[in-house]
């Protein structure tokens, strides 16, 4: 099923004329967000409230992943001085909260778990009081990676199994079971650490396995959890099978925190990182 016109619950507009002042920030301090790069339908809200997600590691992924707009390309080498101009932009925009995410980049030792560090460290060192998120890739499991992460201190780590286990030939690379592992682990590295996960909705998934998924990352020990519509970025991508009706997602949101998640957002507009400061405030 290729599912195209989209109902009247998902007709935000994007204002580009909200973005002159964020992108002239970004083009200063020579960085990547994945707003631009994924295509976000919220970027021109929270570009007009001076909220960015940065993308380090480049722009460009390791996998080839077939629901996602970042491209899919040879990736250039890290740049050690990117934590830095991270760091710079933080202060420069006051911002509160941030989350830092990368593309995966399994061409590198550590996956890139070094210049996650150097970002928290470079973060903190430029504006102490911005709380830091952490959005990662697996990793590829490495536990050694996945320590390095952890002994930053962020605030958060998330990781986002994405999808349902039958659905996962759409993350090309990507492992379910690992995927839990990585949360599991970041708790048990850092057991006061709060960990977040989130799930895209609309690929063919049945509500019990949403609702399994959810049991899994409870045991996993997962505290925060997203909810959110899939919109393919193109028709090369991935098609959308359902459009889900806003009260379905309140309806997952309530079953979520019945099962124990201390904060969840679920919307047909909801990303891993949208409103990602009000998850600190439970």
């Amino acid at each position: 099923m290729n599912i195209t016109r989209k109902p009247e619950w998902l007709q935000k507009k994007i204002n580009p004329a909200a973005h002159a002042e964020m992108e002239r920030l970004l083009g200063d301090h020579r960085l990547h967000t994945v707003c631009q790069e994924a295509m976000c339908p919220n970027i021109s809200e929270c570009f007009r409230n001076r909220q960015a997600t940065f993308l380090i590691l480049g722009k460009r992924c390791t996998r080839l992943c077939s629901f996602c707009n970042v491209t899919k390309e040879v990736p250039l080498p890290a740049d050690p001085a990117e934590p830095g101009r991270v760091a710079a932009a933080v202060a420069r925009l006051g911002l509160a909260h941030v989350v830092i995410t990368s593309p995966t980049r399994d061409d590198l030792p550590d996956g890139g778990a070094s210049l996650y560090a150097a970002t928290v460290a470079a973060i903190r060192a430029a504006s102490p009081a911005t709380r830091v998120e952490l959005l990662i890739p697996d990793f590829q499991g490495s536990r050694p990676s996945l320590a390095v992460v952890a002994e930053a201190h962020p605030d958060i780590i998330g990781h986002n199994v994405e999808t349902v286990p039958r659905l996962y030939g759409i993350r090309s690379g990507a492992d379910y079971r690992r995927s839990l592992s990585v949360l599991a682990t970041a708790r048990e590295l850092t057991p006061a650490l709060p960990t977040k996960s989130g799930i895209m909705l609309g690929l063919g998934e049945t509500e019990e396995e949403v609702l399994e998924v959810f049991a899994d990352l409870r045991r996993a020990g997962c505290a925060y959890l997203s909810i959110g519509q899939y919109l393919a970025p193109s028709r090369r991508h991935f098609p959308v099978q359902e459009f889900v009706r806003p009260e379905q997602f309140d309806r997952l949101r309530e079953r979520a925190l019945v099962m124990g998640f201390v904060h969840v957002e679920s919307g047909p507009y909801v990303r891993s990182s949208y409103l990602a400061e009000q998850y600190c405030g439970d």
